[in-house]
């Protein structure tokens, strides 16, 4: 039964992958098992090519490795002599990149002493070298832990950590901005708290922080008296203040021990893609939700798999985009094994969702990146004891900016509380209604016979969010943005 079942499962993902035609080259090592392979994380430069951090445990160190063309350069130690850096298989530096321009951030060990600290490290040629790491969080009586970066528009580093007082309590995330390329950093800025009074954060669960535009979201884990739901601290400010927070999971898991498990995503427009780890049904399985920026809308995440026969368990989701693609890997122990799997759409707005199966054995922790046409993805895998790459690459989609919006039809009010109304401009033919979600998702569907020009769609039992009306007839396809409000 376990290599029936095995077998479905495969050929199912193989089945939903072909919708979106990946085409993965065979895996390969970053570098050799002498190098360790934890928490690895990977980017991209200028060109598009791949660059990877991770840590090796026995030393406490860093390692950077890019991709030359032919295969990966030989690891650089990026932490330097006497710096010894918090690295575990689900805990690590993080890496953020813009053009060139790449930072490192790392967390100095011990990590509970108040005299160690977060620290950068920047190459602003791709790679080729790096900076001696600049120490970022100027705190004398605090413990940081956890870093993670992204950057503005203009290249600079924004880097969020986790903030404890002197004796491990008052548990928060902050953020720390700055303006000259990481040569400095302001005063961190709290982005937690938002659950209610008391609200501290899972004080060993990661965090991750995105950003485009103006806007920043610190993603974490929550602990308001052990209730450990996921939250986004947003700024409108670059990461300078966060005035707003957002519950993109209302699953309300409670527990007495943290999890050890963080969140990631991304923004695309005015909506945030999130994916976390949560066992709130009793089992642990991966999520993903999209939440309006513009609205801040409480919403519940929705599971990515759900469970299946032979699952036991998912775990360390990563999220990464380019446009409107986007990408989802995590960790899926089945049947025995501990597999890589991934989800992807070419257009996240018109969903088209698949799976597939990019490692089906060893895998502990992962990592995707995105760029036009290409995927990359990287595991820690345990078998080996390598850091694991492949490549997928991909038919780029027409972006939602390609549909035709002012032409075919018109539909109001928007934004709309309980009801839309669509006017078709042409009615000689039959014409399909579809209601999209920010998820890509079908809400409502009709099908309006040749002759009719108008039809509603019911939106009272939906919620505040972004939607997309796309209407399409033998000949055309159009697409508009409604937002409902309540």
């Amino acid at each position: 039964m376990k290599n029936i079942l095995l077998l479905f499962f495969v050929l199912f993902s193989f089945t939903l992958s072909a919708q979106n035609g990946i085409s993965w080259s065979p895996a390969i090592n970053v570098a050799s098992s002498a190098y360790d392979n934890m928490h690895p994380r990977i980017v991209t430069d200028r060109s598009g090519d791949p660059l990877v951090i991770w840590g090796r445990g026995s030393d406490e160190s860093v390692f950077f490795s890019k991709w030359n063309g032919t295969g990966f350069t030989m690891p650089m130690k990026v932490n330097s002599p006497g710096l010894t850096v918090a690295t575990q298989s689900w805990m690590g530096p993080d890496i953020a990149a813009k053009g060139d321009t790449v930072y490192v951030v790392m967390k100095q060990t011990p990590e509970a002493d108040t005299t160690k600290h977060i620290y950068i490290s920047r190459s602003f040629n791709g790679g080729a070298t790096f900076s001696a790491p600049l120490r970022v969080d100027y705190i004398i009586d605090s413990i940081s832990r956890f870093p993670t970066v992204t950057t503005d528009d203009m290249g600079n580093p924004i880097v969020g950590f986790m903030k404890f007082n002197n004796s491990f309590g008052d548990t928060r995330w902050v953020v720390s901005k700055s303006v000259n390329y990481g040569s400095s950093f302001y005063t961190d800025v709290k982005a937690s708290g938002w659950s209610g009074p008391g609200a501290e954060v899972c004080d060993c669960c990661p965090g991750s922080i995105v950003s485009s535009g103006n806007r920043v979201a610190m993603l974490y884990r929550d602990n308001l008296n052990n209730l450990r739901d996921m939250w986004a601290g947003i700024s409108y400010t670059s990461g300078n203040s966060f005035f707003d927070g957002l519950a993109y999971d209302q699953g309300n898991w409670m527990l007495m021990s943290c999890p050890s498990s963080g969140p990631d995503g991304v923004i695309i427009g005015d909506s945030l893609y999130t994916t976390y780890m949560s066992a709130a049904t009793g089992n642990e399985l991966v999520y993903t939700n999209a939440s309006s920026l513009s609205l801040l809308n409480n919403s519940a995440g929705s599971a990515i798999t759900g469970q299946f026969a032979g699952l036991t368990q998912q775990n360390y989701p990563r999220m990464a985009s380019v446009g409107n693609a986007i990408a989802t890997v995590w960790r899926q122990s089945a049947n025995g094994d501990d597999y890589l799997i991934s989800r992807f759409s070419k257009n996240v707005a018109a969903g088209m969702y698949d799976l597939d199966t990019i490692a089906s054995s060893g895998v502990m922790n992962a990592d995707v990146a995105v760029i036009n046409g290409k995927v990359f993805a990287v595991w820690q895998d345990y078998n080996s004891g390598t850091v694991k790459y492949r490549m997928g690459t991909f038919q780029t989609a027409t972006s939602i900016s390609k549909h035709k919006e002012t032409d075919g039809f018109i539909v109001y009010p928007n934004p709309t509380r309980d009801l839309i109304m669509i006017e078709l401009k042409d009615s000689n033919n039959q014409t399909e209604i579809t209601l999209l979600n920010a998820l890509g998702q079908v809400v409502a569907h009709h099908i309006v016979p040749a002759g009719k020009t108008q039809t509603e769609i019911n939106t009272k039992d939906l919620t505040n969010d972004v939607y997309f009306v796309t209407v399409t007839s033998s000949t055309n396809r159009y697409m508009k943005k409604i937002v409902v409000a309540h």
